[in-house]
């Protein structure tokens, strides 16, 4: 049985603000595994960005330092908005034995999570080799596309899947491949958040830059068949696959600063330094690749997005949802 969290009041913002434009600069033994090899280390390089190679072009998004920042930027308005917790399911406060984070990006949350749980096992899994070389005994990475078959011999006993939105083409496999993969009692969670983003006050102007922005970004990931969307379709996939007791928590995330709430405003300040800094991360790729556009065009694009996500007069937000089931 699935239960939800009932929705919140509208996030209410400052009586009066300013536009803060000045403030933020521009600026396992089967085939599927793979080890750190040169090959995959040699990424693709596009629009001055690289590209993971293994897989190449399942995930649309870069992977070079500048991206690594926003990510870990991400796994902080995670925890910002969670209130420091991991996870919202047991396994935050009960430690697992063995767990599986899928789509670890530069590993920060498995680093986290394996040096608050000495007694866990953790494993991150993800396409590209950037995870840092320092780690806790207990926490190990590898490099895996996880659309294939998993062949992992051990079962978890939690797994953790974050921000993968746009990453799956079939997201009903991926989640039957955790049910299969996990031991009686274990647990999946899955943290995302669904595109486009919305407004409650009508701020958020249908001819504004981030309004089409984010509608064209859900256009990209339409047609490649990798949907951004479908978010709040988690929890009727986790039952379909065999989950029970599934939970969800809708959570809110402020573009800026903007909300009177001091916890939503920490929150949207975080999160507005993540889009200014990684809008082109998120344009680049889908833009020239699928929608046939100019790399002048797409950043003349990420111009005015900028602009509207310092003006602090536009009082929008992204849902998302925290999705937890039982095995």
């Amino acid at each position: 049985m699935t239960t939800q969290q009932q929705d919140e009041p509208p996030i209410l913002p400052e009586e009066a603000v300013a536009d803060d434009s000045a403030s933020i600069g521009g600026s396992s033994t089967s085939e599927s595994q793979a080890s750190l090899r040169s090959s995959i280390l040699d990424y693709r390089r596009e629009n001055g960005r690289t590209y993971h190679r293994m897989s190449d072009g399942k995930y649309a998004f870069p992977n070079d330092a500048r991206e690594q920042e926003r990510l870990d930027t991400v796994n902080y308005v995670w925890m910002l908005t969670l209130d420091g917790d991991f996870c919202l399911c047991p396994k935050n406060d009960i430690s697992a034995k063995r767990v599986l984070d899928i789509g670890t990006g530069t590993g920060v949350w498995a680093l986290d999570y394996a040096d608050a749980h000495p007694e866990a096992s953790v494993q991150g899994v993800d396409l590209s080799p950037i995870q840092s070389t320092y780690v806790p005994p207990n926490c190990y990475f590898e490099v895996d596309d996880l659309e294939k078959e998993w062949t992992w011999s051990t079962p978890f006993d939690f797994i953790f899947c974050r921000d993968m939105n746009g990453s799956f083409a079939d997201w009903e496999g991926v989640i039957a491949q955790a049910y299969k993969n996990l031991e009686p009692g274990g647990y999946l969670e899955i943290q995302d958040s669904i595109w486009p983003p919305v407004c409650d006050d009508g701020t958020l102007k249908e001819d504004s830059a981030l309004y089409k922005w984010s509608h064209l970004l859900v256009e990209a990931c339409d047609k490649i068949g990798r949907p951004i969307n479908q978010t709040n379709k988690r929890p009727a996939m986790m039952e379909a696959a065999g989950f029970e007791e599934i939970k969800t928590t809708r959570v809110r995330f402020p573009i800026s600063p903007w909300p009177k709430d001091q916890k939503l405003k920490e929150v949207g300040t975080a999160n507005q330094v993540q889009l200014v800094h990684g809008l082109e991360a998120l344009t680049l790729g889908l833009f020239t690749r699928v929608l046939d556009w100019t790399k002048e065009e797409a950043m003349v694009m990420c111009l005015e997005v900028r602009k509207d996500l310092k003006n602090l007069k536009i009082h929008a937000y992204w849902n998302g949802y925290v999705v937890y089931g039982l095995m």
